[in-house]
């Protein structure tokens, strides 16, 4: 069933988590050090196991793959925000850095572009062959 890969996908999350905030205690930082980073290994170590074993269904894996389309946006955004908020507080220099990385990405998107049409051209002059 696709509620048992959503509750899997949850106890991977709480447990990374744990793990990221128990981590950060211990070495004295008042933060989650890697509890995405250990959840996601969990996921992917585990998901295997099961899925060796039989245990891990397809439609399980279903669940899994709904969240995993959803789980990195909103990682990204919650990053991004951390983000914002570090550099109002870092000054000038943080905010004029991310200007200039935001510039940067959208002076590259026409290049990228290019690439990737003369990439299709490429594939698409190349003949055709029936040889058999």
């Amino acid at each position: 069933m696709i509620i048992f890969g959503v509750a899997f996908l949850a106890l991977c999350t709480l447990t990374g988590i744990f793990v990221g905030e128990l981590l950060g205690k211990l070495i004295g930082v008042p933060a989650n050090v890697g509890g995405v980073g250990i959840a996601m290994v969990l996921l992917i170590l585990l998901g295997s196991y099961l899925k060796s074993r039989g245990l891990f269904t397809m439609d399980s894996e279903q669940g899994v793959k709904f969240w995993s389309a959803v789980y990195i946006p909103i990682v990204v955004a919650m990053a991004a925000q951390q983000n914002v908020y570090g550099a109002l507080s870092g000054g000038p220099m943080a905010i004029l850095a991310g200007v200039a990385a935001v510039a940067i990405a959208f002076a590259l998107v026409p290049v990228l572009d290019r690439i990737g049409r003369k990439k299709l051209e490429a594939d698409e002059a190349k003949p055709l062959t029936n040889e058999g």
